[in-house]
């Protein structure tokens, strides 16, 4: 049994929450602030609603992503090593777990009560995350739906947390989009070949290697903007501006190391520079706050 939880773990790459729950952290953080402004307490348990839902969410989402694209993974030499084209888990296991991650995601957002909208909220939110592994069938803006899927996290941590929307979670969702669909637009660019074979849409394949790795540089910059904006926004300090330039110098490093004639650094780019971003921010913000009290 811990085998097969241990490899089902390894098929949704369960470390790379990194991506998206500290944004989602940021707009807590930033939401918990305003409800001290307003006299409301602190609760552990909308923490740990945070905490679940995002684990569940994106369980959910890898997992699905992982069936539907089962068969294509088998045809691609990069993917083929993959956990259910490779036979190491059958498909009613997978499709097992992804329904049970289902239904704990909809019970974890009970933990926020009285606020129903996460509740409300929790299977539309559920069938966009799964709607992105379809995408690439129909549309080359398969990369930037991707971002807009962990893009919902700061503004469902919002909601959770405010029972409202506001300018500083769409800011944070919006640098999320550009984020996630620049850097899965240099991922993007190895399978160029195995894409125009099968007929499968990407932005790589659809205007070439060189033209995309110059949009996912267009992207990290709007990126950056939408934090900048944010900054002002939320009325944050210099540390948190401070951070700023440290993830702007990491993606200039992120676009340094993948050029279109060398993709050997890709993997480098895409998960260890990305993780370091996230939490990074995530930290600064921490900090900033800290500071600023």
């Amino acid at each position: 049994m811990l085998t097969g939880i241990r490899q089902i773990l390894e098929m949704i790459r369960f470390s790379h929450t990194l991506f998206a729950l500290p944004f989602a952290l940021v707009s807590a953080v930033l939401a918990w602030r305003q409800n001290a402004r307003e006299g409301l307490a602190f609760r552990w348990r909308d923490f740990l609603g945070i905490l679940l839902c995002m684990i569940f969410a994106r369980s959910v989402a890898m997992a699905f992503n992982r069936l539907v694209d089962r068969r294509i993974d088998k045809e691609n030499p990069r993917t083929s090593g993959r956990h259910l084209p490779a036979g190491i888990l059958s498909v009613g296991a997978v499709a097992g777990f992804c329904l049970t991650c289902t239904l704990l995601f909809v019970v974890s957002t009970l933990l926020f009560r009285p606020n129903p909208w996460p509740l409300y909220l929790s299977v539309p939110v559920l069938a966009f995350l799964s709607g992105y592994s379809y995408a690439k069938r129909f549309t080359a803006l398969c990369h930037y739906w991707l971002g807009a899927a962990l893009g919902l996290a700061p503004i469902a941590a919002w909601i959770a947390l405010r029972g409202e929307l506001a300018w500083p979670p769409v800011l944070l969702a919006a640098a999320v989009l550009f984020w996630v669909g620049g850097f899965d637009v240099i991922y993007a660019c190895q399978d160029v070949a195995f894409d125009h074979e099968k007929q499968l849409f990407s932005i790589p394949a659809r205007i070439g290697v060189g033209p995309a790795l110059r949009l996912a540089l267009a992207s990290h910059i709007a990126m950056l903007a939408c934090l900048v904006a944010l900054w002002w926004r939320a009325d944050l300090g210099w540390v948190f501006l401070a951070g700023l330039a440290l993830v702007a110098l990491l993606l200039a490093y992120e676009h340094w190391l993948v050029r279109p004639d060398d993709l050997a650094r890709v993997n480098l780019a895409f998960f260890q520079v990305n993780a370091v971003v996230s939490v990074g921010l995530f930290l600064v913000t921490l900090a900033d706050l800290w500071l600023g009290r």
